[in-house]
């Protein structure tokens, strides 16, 4: 199936999210797109799946004008889209999921769903159990069980939006495979969003880059990755200087603590965190080190051994004990536990004043939210509702919200979905902190970043460290 988007405009407000962009996808190839965070490469292809309406250009499939105007229609016409965040329900079942959107209503065909799901599963090694929980599935595996709807739903052209974010080093490997045996195999075309340029020059056979609502360049791969830097910001941008910090006393103390869960459970974790040291949890998805990093926050409950911080036992205290004694915790699934869906930026710098008046002065949380945008660099004003902003940019207002001075901060993958400048701005204020003696906890799927940054790796397996 061969796509043309031309001269595609999309606004918002004053915003100019698309700006006269044209675009050719041709079958049996993985076409990369690639751009800094608010480039505009998800609002692009938003307007391809039927998400939202261009305001002004043209779609064509097979040299024939279409009008997506849902996602329906989109995928009516073989398009379908997998989102950096999976559109699904925690609360419902994969084989439930994986029904969604198909025909039969309320009542569809439970076994031959479960048939095709088993199918597919094995056909792609996918391994999914239909009669498990959404919420229990990793990242990863609800990557594909996205893909695999979209699959049996007869989708030709798939969009997959920043992938790789959050998963593990063998899921993003079986992801890849998948993805060429569509394209060279099948025939479909694979859309390929991302700011990951090694990932993009392993995968793509060709690569549009856009800056600020324009395309400014297209390369067939390889391609020099310094080019393609400068392609999507500019100019080139030199590395994060770490400079080394003496450390201090003994921040984190935890003794010996087991974490159960459903999956497994973490067991006998003893490790020390000074003040104004960086410590990165490592290992694959799911082997426990998430469930230890909640649980030094008060967010899990811990069945044996101690939590101290500067010496106080915090063990079983919720998580607004540690919030007052200097902890913060910094989630990765940004609009599910970190921001609120339907508020905008006033309104959520308001809620995070602590100790003021019950009644808010909302001239006052206007400009107090104003003087945070242009601190830490968002694109977007005041009114501008949370999930209307790129993911750089809603990282940068979760560091906003931060308390000023911090004993602790626990993050789970800081720079998930950012792009590379995204990237160092966020760890150019997580240093500036740590100079100032703050202790830093934080896990990461990117064995880089760990390396990059932390100056004591803790590496999790099966539960253990």
């Amino acid at each position: 199936m061969r796509v043309e988007l031309t001269d595609i405009h999309k606004h918002f407000g004053a915003l100019r999210a698309n700006d006269g962009i044209s675009l050719t996808l041709e079958p049996g190839t993985i076409h990369g797109l690639l751009g800094e965070n608010g480039a505009g490469k998800t609002t692009l292809m938003k307007c391809l799946s039927g998400y939202q309406a261009p305001d002004g250009g043209t779609i064509r499939i097979d040299g024939q004008p279409a009008s997506l105007t849902s996602p329906s229609e989109a995928m009516q016409r073989g398009i379908g889209m997998l989102h950096q965040d999976p559109l699904d329900f925690p609360q419902m079942r994969v084989l439930d999921s994986f029904l969604l959107a198909f025909e039969g209503g309320l009542f569809p065909n439970m076994r031959r769903g479960r048939a095709l799901l088993r199918d597919l599963g094995t056909r792609f090694r996918f391994d999914l159990d239909p009669d498990t929980e959404i919420g229990r599935l990793t990242i990863g595996e609800r990557q594909q069980l996205e893909i695999l709807r979209l699959l049996a739903l007869g989708a030709q052209v798939i969009i997959l939006d920043e992938p790789t974010t959050g998963i593990s080093t063998p899921q993003k490997a079986k992801l890849f495979d998948t993805l060429r045996r569509l394209a060279y195999d099948e025939g479909r075309t694979i859309v390929f969003v991302s700011h990951k340029l090694e990932e993009v020059q392993e995968l793509c056979q060709r690569v549009t880059v856009l800056r600020r609502g324009k395309v400014v360049g297209e390369a067939e791969m390889p391609y020099p990755v310094q080019s393609l830097v400068e392609l999507m910001f500019g100019r080139s941008l030199p590395p994060v200087e770490c400079p080394p910090v003496e450390h201090g006393p003994a921040v984190l103390k935890v003794e010996k603590i087991s974490v159960p869960s459903y999956r497994l459970t973490v067991e006998g974790i003893d490790l020390q965190v000074h003040a104004g040291e960086v410590v990165g949890l490592a290992g694959l998805e799911g082997s426990g080190q998430g469930l230890f990093l909640r649980a030094c926050a008060g967010l899990e409950r811990i069945t044996a051994g101690r939590i101290l911080l500067d010496g106080r036992d915090l063990t079983g205290a919720p998580y607004r004990r540690f919030l007052q004694a200097g902890v913060a915790y910094m989630p990765a699934s940004r609009l599910e536990e970190g921001l609120v869906r339907g508020m905008d930026l006033t309104e959520h710098f308001a809620l995070a004043e602590r100790g003021g008046p019950f009644f808010i002065d909302w001239v006052a949380a206007q400009q107090g939210a104003s003087d945070h945008i242009a601190h830490f660099n968002i694109v977007g004003q005041p009114s501008t509702v949370i999930e209307a902003l790129s993911g750089g940019n809603q990282q940068r207002v979760l560091l906003a919200l931060l308390p000023g001075r911090l004993r602790l901060l626990l993050m789970e993958h800081p720079t998930r979905g950012l792009d590379v400048e995204s990237a160092r701005w966020v760890w150019q204020q997580l240093l500036a902190r740590r100079e100032d003696g703050t202790a830093i906890v934080f896990l990461s799927a990117d064995l880089d970043e760990i390396l990059e940054h932390a100056d004591r790796v803790a590496v999790f397996f099966g539960g253990t460290m």
